[in-house]
């Protein structure tokens, strides 16, 4: 089984509406739900529903992970796609930090799927409760991507990060410096967000999340190329 990581706050997630054609569980792909038995399960949404930090489950909604497994799986069908989710809606970058309870919950879960298959890749999407201080956020996500390689003994494991919506002014700057990352750390790169909108200026609408899933695909296939 190849296995992603998909963490980060709440457009990771998921705050957009599942509609009908979200519905279906995907061929190929599971879910990691932590049962002490097999703890995989056909991949449906919300596919944050087993995260160990979430919020209320009623705020778990469509996440860019739901349409980035579907891609993957198209791109290699051959292959059995393992997710693991564990996102927290608010989550600023140092409550992500080594030795933290976020950080701790996603090493320890995605170990355990380890036991299942090999972890291919992380993405991420978080930023919106940083975004003030954008200019400190390179030096953390560098820290915190050499944290999770070491912990998972994965030297250059792919790490894919998401723009924030332009639709809230105040978050362009951060946008432009994320921009930045892939030159900073090697086999990183940057999902861009034209041609998105939002529901309430920060939260994915749900066709924007289905074009940033498949987008989180595109990049990630190119590093592990």
């Amino acid at each position: 089984m190849d296995i992603y990581l998909c963490i980060g706050q709440s457009n990771m997630a998921g705050r957009a509406t599942i509609e009908n054609q979200d519905l279906d569980s995907l061929e190929n792909v599971f879910l990691f739900n932590g049962n002490d038995g097999f703890p995989w399960e056909k991949a449906a949404n919300p596919m944050n529903k087993y995260s160990t930090i979430r919020k209320n489950l009623s705020m778990q909604k469509l996440s860019p992970s739901y349409y980035f497994a579907k891609e993957m799986s198209m791109l290699n069908s051959a292959r059995k796609i393992g997710l693991v989710v564990n996102a927290k809606g608010g989550s600023s970058i140092t409550e992500w930090e080594p030795n933290d309870p976020f950080y701790i919950d996603a090493i320890n879960r995605a170990q355990f799927a380890m036991n299942y298959g090999e972890i291919k890749g992380i993405i991420w999407h978080q930023g919106e409760s940083d975004a003030s201080d954008y200019d400190e956020y390179i030096p953390k996500i560098s820290a915190l991507i050499a944290s999770f390689r070491k912990d998972l003994n994965r030297p250059n494991l792919p790490f894919v990060v998401g723009q924030l919506s332009p639709d809230n002014p105040s978050r362009i700057p951060f946008n432009k410096m994320i921009l930045e990352l892939p030159s900073e750390v090697e086999n990183t790169a940057v999902v861009t967000v034209e041609n998105t909108s939002t529901v309430d200026d920060t939260h994915f609408d749900s066709e924007s999340q289905r074009k940033l899933g498949k987008r989180y695909a595109a990049e990630m296939v190119k590093l592990l190329k």
